[in-house]
C-alpha cells in the first residue's frame, strides 16, 4: 500500500510530540517532511534556564536526536523555513528553494515573542529569549558586558534574570504588575517569591513602563549599542544588555497568507483539524475554542489527540485543558491551579511560614476545591489538582486538606513515600499526562530500572522534571533493592560523553593519576578540558588515589587556588580555625592584632561558631595567616567546613553528652577533608538540639543513652531536614560511623552533589546497608577515610612556607 505524505511545518515540542505518538498508533502511514526553522534537532526548551544558568548543555536538552528522524524515515529539514502553502496544488514552498508535496500538513510554527513597540528596540543588545540562539547570544554578553536589565516579570524573565546573575551580571528585572509571576501567584506568594530572589542579588523595579531603549553615544567604546533603559517617569537605568520576555504571540503568518481562519492563533475544531480538513495544527500557534494555549501539557494532549486523527482512528476529541502551573523559578518550587484568586462566595484557608519559606492557600467553594496557590512546598500539588479537576466534595477531609493527602489516614508519616499512597489513576507528570499506572506497568513489562528507562518509554519527567523524584519512588516501590539510581546519561559536560559515574570507574580501574592522562585514556574532545570538567577529575582523582594522584591547583575555582573566599569588591575573607566552635584568649588577641595591622574593615561572628576576617587584600593573605598562627577553618572549599557545637553537658543544666569535646574530635579528625560539595556537621548535647543538628550533612544528638546520628541535611536555600541514620552508644563509635558515611560519599558521590542529593540518588537505605549493618564494610570505609586525611596538610601553613607563591604576588585572580 503506498505512504500518504505528511509535511509538518516546525520542529518543535508540540509537533514532534504528535510524530510520537503516531508512530505508537501506525509506524507506516506516512512519508514523513520536517521543515525546522533552526538548525537543531526537536529540543526541550524548558530547558533553556538550565542552559543559560551553566547547569546543562545544549547537547543535553535535546529531546529526539538526529538518529531517531533516521530511524523513523523522516525527511528532515534543518534550517529551512516555510515560507509558502499552496492549497490548491498541496505544496510546502521553503526559502532555499525547496518544496515538499502533502496529502496532509500539520502547523507546528510555535509561537514568537513579543517586542515592546518603544523606540530602541532595534538597537544592538536588545535581544529576545525564545530558542537556542538568544540563549547563546545571552552567554556571550554576559561573558562581555556588566548591567542587564529583563523586561518582564514571569516565569520565562526571571529564569533568564537568574541565569544572568549566576554568570556573574548586575541584573534588574522590569515588570509592570504590582508582584512577580501575577498569573500564577497571588499577592502574599510573589511577594515571598521577589524576596527570596533579592536575597539572591537580583534587582527588582515593579509597577514601571519601559518609554525608550537609549543608544552609546558617539563617544562611547561600541557606538548604537543599548546603554540604558528609561522609564515613563523619566528614570534611568544602565543597561548593556536588555531581554525582552514580555510574552508570546501565536505564530500564524504562514497560515494567514495560505488563507486559512485566523484569530489570535490558527482555529481549530476539536479534532485539531482547520476549516481545510487536510491541514492540522497543534502547539502554541492554535487557537481552540478561544484560547491559546501556552503551557506544555495542554499541548501534548492536542497531540495526541491529533495523532489519533492522522493514523485514521477518528475518535479522539479535544475539548479543552484544565489548567495547573507547578514551576521551578531558580530553585524555589511553586504550583497554581484553578481560581487561586478566590472572590465573592468563596472560602479561603491559608499557612504562612515566611521564615520556612512554605506559603500555601486553598480556596473552596460550594464544599469543593476550586483553587489551589503554594509556594516553597508543592509536594501535594497533584494531590490538590486531582480533588480541584474531580470536582469531589472536600467537607469531611477540610480539617486535614492543608496538610496533604499523606494526612488523612493511616498512610504512614507525610513525605516517607508519596508514591505508595498514590493510586494508579494518579497523574505523576502533569507536562506529560502521565499516570502512575502507566508508569509502573511499563517497568514491569518493559524491564525498565533507572529514571532515564522511565523518561524514554512514558515521557514522564522529560520536560520541566519536577516529578522525577515522585518517579524514582514508583521505581524503588517496584524494584526493591533492583532499583538503579545512577543517573546513566549524566554527563561531566560538553567535553566528553562519560558520566561522572563512567569516569569515576574509569579512574579506578585504570588506576589514572594525573588529569591529562584521565583526559588522553578517555579520549576528552576539548584537549585542556573546562571550567565544570577540570574540578571535577581533580577531585575524582585525589579522592580515588589519595598520596598518588596530583592536585593541581589551577583545576580548582579561585577559592580553592588561594584558600580564601573572594568577595564582590575583589577583597577576600579568613576564617580561621576554631574547633567546636571554642577559642581562648591567645587566639582573640592574635585575631584583633592581625585586624588592626591590615586594618580589616569588617570583624563578623559566622553561623558556624567562629570569627570571619572580611575585606583581607590578596597580597595580605600570607601576612594574615603567619600573623594569626591558626589552622584554616576550610570554608572556601568543597571539604569539611565547620563542626557547630553546644555547650553540651559540661556546663548545661539540660547536656546529657559532651558535646563541644565531641565536635572538638570529629573537627581534628575530619582536619582537611575534600569531598564532593561542602560539608558541615553538628553536635548537640540532649534533644533539645541548640546546634540546630538536624540540617547538616552530619548530625549528632546527645540522648541519655548515647548518640543519634542523622545524615543529609542541609541549610541552604532549600532547608532539607537531616533523616536518622542510627543509635550508638560511645563516642568511638560517632567518630567511626560519621567518618564511614562521609568516606561513602566522598568515593560514590558525584562533583557538587550534596549529602541530601547523593542519598536522594543512591537511597538511605544503601548508605545504612554500607555502614549501620555491615560491620565489616564500615570499618573499612574508615580506616580508608583516615589513610586519606594522613596525606592532608594545612594550607595556610603550606603558603607562609612559600608554596604558590606567585597566586599572591598579583592582585586578582
Amino acid at each position: 500500500m503506498q505512504k500518504l505524505k505528511l509535511v509538518m511545518i516546525g520542529n518543535g515540542m508540540a509537533g514532534v510530540r504528535t510524530l510520537e505518538e503516531l508512530f505508537k498508533l501506525t509506524p507506516n502511514r506516512y512519508e514523513i517532511t520536517v521543515f525546522g526553522e533552526e538548525p537543531h534537532p526537536n529540543y526541550n526548551r524548558i530547558l533553556l534556564s538550565p542552559v543559560l544558568a551553566g547547569e546543562q548543555t545544549v547537547d543535553e536538552i535535546v529531546l529526539n536526536p538526529l538518529e531517531w528522524y533516521a530511524e523513523h524515515g523522516i525527511d528532515l529539514r534543518l534550517g529551512r523555513k516555510a515560507v509558502k502553502i499552496d492549497r490548491l496544488r498541496r505544496i510546502v514552498h521553503a526559502d532555499d528553494g525547496s518544496e515538499a508535496h502533502y496529502d496532509r500538513l500539520l502547523i507546528a510554527t510555535g509561537s514568537k515573542p513579543f517586542v515592546l513597540p518603544v523606540p530602541g528596540r532595534d538597537l544592538p543588545g536588545v535581544i529576545s529569549y525564545r530558542d537556542i540562539a538568544d540563549t547563546e547570544a545571552m552567554i556571550a554578553a554576559a561573558g562581555r558586558y556588566k548591567h542587564a536589565v529583563v523586561i518582564g516579570g514571569g516565569l520565562l524573565g526571571l529564569e533568564a534574570a537568574n541565569g544572568l546573575k549566576l554568570r556573574g551580571m548586575d541584573v534588574t528585572v522590569v515588570h509592570i504588575g504590582e508582584w512577580l509571576l501575577e498569573r500564577q501567584l497571588d499577592r502574599v506568594a510573589g511577594k515571598l517569591l521577589q524576596a527570596s530572589l533579592e536575597q539572591r542579588g537580583l534587582k527588582f523595579a515593579l509597577q514601571k513602563q519601559t518609554a525608550e531603549l537609549v543608544g552609546a553615544g558617539p563617544g562611547a567604546a561600541e557606538p548604537g549599542r543599548v546603554a540604558a533603559l528609561r522609564f515613563k517617569d523619566g528614570e534611568e537605568i544602565p543597561a548593556d544588555l536588555v531581554v525582552m520576555a514580555v510574552g508570546i504571540r501565536p505564530n500564524t503568518e504562514l497560515a494567514e497568507s495560505a488563507g486559512l481562519q485566523c484569530s489570535r492563533g490558527i482555529v481549530v475544531s476539536d479534532t485539531l483539524q482547520t476549516f481545510d480538513p487536510r491541514i492540522y495544527a497543534v502547539g502554541e500557534c492554535v487557537n481552540h475554542r478561544g484560547t491559546a494555549y501556552g503551557l506544555v501539557a495542554p499541548l501534548f494532549e492536542q497531540a495526541r489527540v491529533c495523532a489519533n486523527h492522522l493514523a485514521g482512528w477518528g475518535y479522539g476529541r479535544y475539548t479543552g485543558s484544565v489548567l495547573s502551573t507547578k514551576l521551578k523559578v531558580t530553585g524555589i518550587d511553586l504550583f497554581s491551579a484553578g481560581d487561586f484568586m478566590g472572590g465573592e462566595g468563596c472560602e479561603e484557608i491559608t499557612l504562612a511560614d515566611p521564615v520556612g519559606g512554605v506559603y500555601k492557600k486553598l480556596v473552596l467553594k460550594d464544599d469543593r476545591l476550586i483553587g489551589a496557590c503554594l509556594y516553597g512546598d508543592t509536594a501535594d500539588g497533584a494531590w490538590y489538582f486531582r480533588l480541584l479537576k474531580d470536582g469531589a466534595p472536600v467537607g469531611a477531609m477540610r480539617d486535614h486538606l492543608m496538610w496533604g493527602e499523606q494526612n488523612l489516614g493511616d498512610t504512614g508519616h507525610a513525605g516517607e513515600n508519596r508514591a505508595a499512597a498514590m493510586a494508579d489513576d494518579a497523574e505523576v507528570c502533569g507536562c506529560n499526562g502521565v499516570k502512575k499506572g502507566v508508569i509502573v506497568k511499563a517497568i514491569r513489562e518493559q524491564g525498565l530500572t533507572t529514571l532515564d528507562e522511565v523518561k524514554k518509554h512514558t515521557k514522564a519527567s522529560g520536560s520541566c522534571g519536577s516529578c522525577a523524584g515522585l518517579c524514582e519512588q514508583i521505581l524503588m516501590n517496584c524494584l526493591g533493592s533492583s532499583f538503579d539510581a545512577t543517573p546513566k546519561t549524566r554527563t561531566v559536560c560538553g567535553c566528553t560523553d562519560r558520566t561522572h559515574q563512567a569516569v569515576r570507574d574509569a579512574i579506578r580501574e585504570r588506576h589514572l593519576l594525573t588529569i591529562p592522562d584521565t583526559m588522553r585514556a578517555l579520549e576528552w574532545r576539548t584537549p585542556n578540558g573546562c571550567a565544570s570538567c577540570r574540578p571535577a577529575l581533580n577531585y575524582y582523582l585525589i579522592s580515588t588515589w589519595p598520596g598518588e594522584a596530583q592536585d593541581d591547583p589551577q583545576s580548582r575555582f579561585v577559592n580553592e587556588r588561594v584558600h580564601a573566599n573572594i568577595q564582590k569588591d575583589g577583597t577576600y575573607s579568613v576564617v580561621p580555625q576554631m574547633k567546636g566552635g571554642v577559642t581562648n584568649a591567645a587566639e582573640l588577641r592574635r585575631i584583633a592584632d592581625v585586624a588592626d595591622k591590615y586594618r580589616i574593615p569588617l570583624v563578623k561572628v559566622t553561623g558556624g561558631q567562629r570569627i570571619d576576617l572580611l575585606g583581607v587584600k590578596k597580597e595580605d593573605l600570607v601576612g594574615v595567616w603567619r600573623d594569626l598562627d591558626m589552622p584554616s577553618g576550610h570554608a572556601y572549599g568543597k571539604s569539611i567546613r565547620t563542626v557547630k557545637t553546644c555547650v553540651g553537658s559540661e556546663f548545661c543544666r539540660f547536656g546529657t553528652q559532651n558535646s563541644t569535646q565531641m565536635g572538638i574530635d570529629l573537627e581534628t579528625m575530619l582536619a582537611c577533608m575534600w569531598s564532593p560539595h561542602k560539608v558541615k556537621l553538628a553536635v548537640s548535647g540532649c534533644p533539645r538540639n541548640c546546634a540546630e543538628a538536624g540540617i547538616k550533612d552530619v548530625g549528632v544528638i546527645g540522648v541519655e543513652s548515647g548518640w543519634e546520628l542523622y545524615v543529609g541535611g542541609n541549610g541552604g536555600i532549600k532547608t532539607e531536614v537531616a533523616q536518622f541514620f542510627a543509635k550508638v552508644a560511645s563516642a568511638e563509635e560517632v567518630m567511626e560511623y560519621s567518618g564511614a558515611f562521609l568516606q561513602l560519599y566522598r568515593e560514590e558521590g558525584f562533583y557538587l552533589e550534596r549529602t541530601v542529593h547523593y542519598l536522594a540518588r543512591v537511597g538511605l537505605e544503601h548508605a545504612r546497608r554500607q555502614v549501620v549493618e555491615d560491620a565489616g564494610r564500615r570499618r573499612e570505609l574508615f580506616e580508608r577515610l583516615k589513610y586519606a586525611l594522613s596525606f592532608g596538610q594545612d594550607p595556610w601553613a603550606e603558603r607562609v612556607r612559600g608554596a604558590q607563591r606567585h597566586e599572591y604576588e598579583a592582585i586578582g585572580a
